[in-house]
């Protein structure tokens, strides 16, 4: 009997030095959140945020390699900071400017900061890389339709990708656009 006690005693401070362990991170818990703004947390995002999380990347003129520019330019993009992507693929492109893919990503970024007017300038560059580039073709028409409201002109690119590319996996969605921005030429 007097061994149970014994060994019940010898344990107890193991449990009571983890049910304090358990608390103090609680309390520490709440006092470094309760009552601060979610800007004031650590990484300036509260818990729920659906939001992807702020890349954490070197600035854009002292990325070294191309792929380096292109992964913070992308890791800047899929957390919809567009202007933050900007100077990621203008120096990837001091790297390759015959990149079209990253040209046309830099147009999308520019698209995404609200300049239809800039966005449609790079295209034309990727463009005069690639005269048939899918995804290039694709942009231009969205950003004549929906940012200059020139229905002929996204009518044009649009086109122009379908006969440029007959097995484009979006068709039928380019197809619809051309149909209902002519229906706004006629308006």
């Amino acid at each position: 009997m007097k061994e149970r006690v014994e060994s019940a005693s010898r344990y107890s401070w193991i449990v009571y030095a983890v049910a304090m362990l358990l608390v103090g991170g609680l309390a520490g818990y709440v006092l470094a959140n309760v009552g601060n703004p979610p800007s004031a947390r650590a990484g300036g995002q509260p818990a729920d945020s659906r939001q992807p999380p702020v890349p954490v990347v070197p600035p854009a003129s002292s990325m070294q390699t191309f792929a380096d520019a292109v992964d913070a330019a992308n890791r800047f993009y899929d957390a919809q900071r567009y202007e933050d992507a900007i100077p990621y693929y203008q120096k990837a492109l001091t790297f390759n400017a015959d990149d079209v893919n990253v040209s046309t990503d830099l147009g999308t970024a520019l698209w995404y900061a609200g300049r239809a007017d800039a966005a449609l300038a790079q295209y034309d560059r990727s463009l005069a890389l690639d005269r048939s580039h899918a995804q290039t073709l694709f942009n231009v028409g969205v950003v004549r339709a929906n940012g200059k409201h020139d229905y002929a002109g996204a009518i044009d690119a649009w086109e122009s990708l379908l006969k440029a590319n007959p097995n484009y996996a979006g068709a039928d969605k380019v197809r619809s656009l051309i149909a209902d921005a002519r229906s706004k030429l006629k308006t």
